[in-house]
């Protein structure tokens, strides 16, 4: 995801390195905190592609910072990533967050509700409320062997019947927006 965290927040506008950085780890927080050993090359193979491009400018103290920008080609290719997320990128949540932080990239209100919906449909399908025991059936959150799995299939349902009724909500909206 660190390609499309890269490619979405420069589309706000040109950052240099660390800004970035912030950025992304505002984003990620203590989930995922990015490294400069991951952050550094990810932006050296964007920019081989063609997707952002990086200019000089005067730093605050004597150094010069590298401030990097997007082109045509990253816009297109964010466009993409965000109407086209895979399935593990609606399915896993702190991936899935990361296409919702740039979803108003998309133009298209129908392209946007298309991405929602698939995320509702995984969120509705049989088996997304329940833990997997020791022999691979699924076991509901109150039948869980601990007092902590019985929390977190609790939490966990709370949060998914929240993000059911927030996704109820923005569909429709987006679907008012365009014209559906």
């Amino acid at each position: 995801m660190l390609p499309l965290a890269i490619l979405g927040f420069l589309a706000e506008g040109p950052l240099h390195g660390y800004q970035l950085k912030e950025r992304i780890t505002a984003l990620t927080g203590h989930v995922k905190p990015v490294s400069d050993g991951a952050l550094y090359p990810a932006i050296t193979r964007l920019e081989s592609q063609g997707r952002l491009e990086r200019w000089p400018e005067p730093g605050a103290g004597a150094a010069t910072r590298q401030v990097l920008g997007l082109t045509d080609a990253g816009r297109a290719e964010l466009a993409r990533r965000l109407s086209e997320p895979t399935d593990v990128e609606i399915t896993d949540r702190n991936r899935y967050f990361t296409i919702l932080a740039f979803l108003h990239r998309l133009e298209d209100p129908a392209a946007q509700a298309a991405v929602l919906r698939r995320r509702l449909a995984f969120l509705d399908a049989p088996g997304a409320g329940f833990f997997f025991g020791e022999d691979g059936k699924p076991v509901r959150a109150e039948d869980a062997p601990t007092l902590f799995q019985r929390g977190m299939g609790q939490i966990a349902r709370a949060t998914a019947r929240a993000e059911r009724e927030w996704l109820h909500k923005a569909i429709a909206e987006l679907d008012g927006a365009s014209g559906e």
